[in-house]
């Protein structure tokens, strides 16, 4: 790919990352596992893990954002570390929101022809952390689709130049 596209990803990608850690970082800094209860009575340690799993969302999501930030900043813009970053955001943050490790919620891959939403939770939730997830769905979806590349292309570009 060329400088020109992958700089252009590389700014997509910050762009994406900084609302992301806006909206994640509002809805942790303002919601307690008591307030999810009061909205919702389900398991308190399904909230826990719930919130543990927005909180690594976060985590990676803020650790790409400052990784295309430093990217942006050098003179002249270097391919191969946009490139090496783009990957780790696609795997990191956008697989950590469809599939997380914790296997909290998971992905519904049928989501495209039936017009839903493709995030479903595990157990039911309060409508807060629903709404959440729906403002988050959509940018995620368009990113991954941007970043596709860096899900086939670039790791079999750097196993071939080993």
């Amino acid at each position: 790919m060329g400088n020109t596209i992958v700089k252009s990803q590389t700014e997509q990608a910050k762009i994406f990352l900084e609302k992301t850690v806006e909206q994640l970082s509002t809805y942790l800094n303002e919601t307690t596992i008591t307030s999810l209860l009061d909205e919702h009575t389900s398991e308190k340690d399904y909230f826990k893990e719930v919130l543990a799993t927005l909180r690594k969302l976060t985590v990676y999501c803020e650790e790409g954002l400052d990784a295309c930030q430093v990217i942006l900043k050098n003179d002249p813009f270097r391919k191969s570390a946009a490139e090496q970053t783009l990957y780790r955001i696609y795997h990191q943050c956008i697989e950590e929101f469809f599939n997380p490790k914790s296997d909290i919620w998971y992905e519904n891959s049928r989501s495209a022809y039936t017009g839903k939403n493709a995030i479903i939770f595990r157990q039911p939730t309060p409508h807060s952390l629903n709404e959440l997830i729906v403002s988050l769905e959509a940018s995620f979806q368009t990113i991954r689709e941007e970043l596709d590349y860096y899900e086939t292309d670039y790791r079999t570009k750097i196993i071939q130049s080993k």
